[in-house]
């Protein structure tokens, strides 16, 4: 398969499939206790192919510590033997079992035959012909505190890996999508209308759909196995070419991704839900023009913001909310700051780079002058007649682009020479000489990190927005009030959030500094900032 890589394992396709169910209890959680581990893998500081059998607790609490299956080692072991995975798994339903030796767990006593009689009589009978063996004795098995730790990670099909499959499939995206039809029971193409396995396939089987663990396993790994089988390039088939970090890490990444075809527009007007009165009221805000197109290139994949479907937000998180939406409500949706599925939630996860958390740690997110110019900054006056064109419509299509046009990300400061080289601080010279702040090169500075930030120049549109970072309450303006118009000597009893002017300069540039991690000051020793006076 061109574009996937040298990846596979040449072997016969029924080891693959073999391998593939036997997989899947890595992650399907169904295993029943008591199992091998073969000694010599209990050195090991980590492995990604680690099953933890513990099924037993079914029956009740466990008596002995549950035991760590190494997969790969097995499916290894056994292609030396000539062994396929039925080796190990009954058929049923032309299909091999998910569990050991066996298609159901009838009884305790039963389960735990099963597994001490097999796996140690496999283990002696291979003992017995000088060959590399697992253990034969509990305490190799059951072990309470094993060394070895799982390194087993998640692997998400994003952009690049996508984009490399649909190439090696000659964009044949009924390879892999599909749809299912409740009449017919059967599953069919419908083109347009591919989405992710997890809208479906959730974490756990419900009745006739499988996990998605079990359908990604059993649609990857068989496909990859009859390439592999074919002497084709493929994917990998065992459980550390997935889940292994250092093999993700060897994943090949393609630079520029094309953009996914599927007839997704570039710019949506979202509308906020419509008012009391008729169906046809106006919303109560002002619609948002979003562009999706950027968006798109922003992130690795269509869930981050499409969830649960790829249809619009509002379908499941209505005003009032809804069962299918979990009671989430479209404001919410779109505000909640503590969610990265949100709009301003994905926003605030930007901020808290350390280009940009330095000013937005101190802007209080709770001023009335932060909740007025956020609003307008995406809820925007339209620009033609109608405001509330039909959605989905050419003219709500025009409406949202002509909007965005009118914001063009901007990320220049204002001119060098309204900005003043040096700010020198003395009100509070006592102590310690007044303190000389590189005023020009801290901007220029600042200007430098959020250059090429799409969503910095789309909300520093105005070039003297960079100075609120430091006048966070004074309004945009290339000649801000002085920090001490706003802060007294002491603190305001009456106003708690107001500090005095010591502790508002203290808090301000130490917290920055904290925050962006820079080495200056390296300590908390005052005369980094001014010298002690004599």
């Amino acid at each position: 398969m061109q574009g996937i890589g040298k990846m596979g394992i040449k072997r016969s396709y029924q080891f693959g499939i073999g391998i593939l169910l036997s997989g899947l209890l890595v992650l399907a959680g169904v295993l029943t206790a008591a199992a091998v581990a073969p000694k010599a893998a209990l050195t090991d500081s980590g492995r990604a192919d680690m099953i933890t059998i513990d099924g037993l607790n079914t029956f009740g609490p466990l008596e002995r510590p549950a035991v760590l299956f190494y997969h790969d080692k097995h499916t290894d072991a056994l292609a030396k033997q000539n062994k396929d995975c039925s080796a190990c798994h009954e058929t049923t339903k032309d299909q091999l079992s998910q569990k050991f030796k066996r298609v159901q767990d009838n009884n305790k006593e039963a389960v735990m035959g099963i597994y001490h009689d097999q796996c140690i009589g496999c283990h002696k009978e291979s003992g017995s012909e000088d060959e590399p063996t697992g253990p034969v004795t509990c305490g190799e098995c059951h072990i309470k505190n094993p060394s070895v730790q799982s390194t087993w990670q998640p692997i998400a099909l994003d952009k690049s890996l996508h984009y490399r499959h649909i190439k090696a499939n000659d964009k044949k995206c009924e390879k892999c999508h599909h749809e299912y039809n409740p009449q017919t029971k059967a599953l069919y193409y419908e083109k347009g209308q591919e989405g992710a396995c997890l809208y479906c396939h959730k974490q756990a089987t419900e009745e006739n759909r499988i996990s998605n663990r079990l359908a990604s396993h059993q649609s990857c790994i068989v496909c990859h196995s009859r390439l592999t089988a074919k002497n084709q390039d493929a994917g990998p088939v065992h459980c550390s070419g997935c889940h292994d970090p250092k093999q993700q890490a060897l994943l090949e990444k393609v630079a520029d991704v094309p953009r996914m075809e599927r007839n997704q527009p570039d710019v949506v007007m979202v509308k906020t839900g419509l008012g009391t009165g008729s169906p046809d009221a106006p919303s109560r805000m002002l619609p948002v023009p979003f562009d999706h197109k950027a968006h798109e290139g922003y992130n690795d994949n269509c869930r981050q913001c499409h969830h649960a479907s790829l249809q619009s937000c509002a379908t499941c998180h209505t005003v009032q909310g809804t069962k299918e939406g979990k009671q989430v409500k479209l404001a919410q949706a779109m505000h909640q700051n503590d969610a990265d599925r949100s709009c301003i939630g994905c926003h605030e996860q930007q901020q808290s780079q350390p280009a940009c958390i330095g000013c937005h740690s101190s802007i209080s997110k709770a001023s009335s002058l932060a909740r007025e110019s956020s609003c307008k900054s995406c809820h925007m006056d339209s620009l033609a007649d109608n405001p509330y064109p039909v959605e989905g419509s050419q003219e709500s299509k025009t409406a949202a682009a002509d909007l965005l046009m009118s914001r063009i990300p901007k990320t220049e400061t204002i001119s060098v020479d309204q900005i003043p080289e040096k700010v020198t601080i003395k009100v509070l010279a006592k102590e310690y000489e007044e303190a000389v702040l590189p005023h020009r090169k801290i901007v220029q500075s600042l200007a430098r990190g959020m250059k090429g930030n799409g969503l910095a120049g789309y909300f520093h549109t105005d070039p003297a927005t960079l100075c609120q970072g430091c006048h966070h309450n004074s309004p945009v303006s290339a000649k801000p009030p002085q920090c001490g118009s706003c802060h007294g000597r002491s603190s305001e009893a009456l106003n708690l959030t107001r500090p005095g002017l010591m502790a508002a300069y203290h808090q301000q540039c130490i917290q920055c500094h904290d925050k962006m991690g820079l080495e200056k000051p390296a300590s908390r020793d005052c005369t980094a900032c001014h010298a002690k006076r004599k």
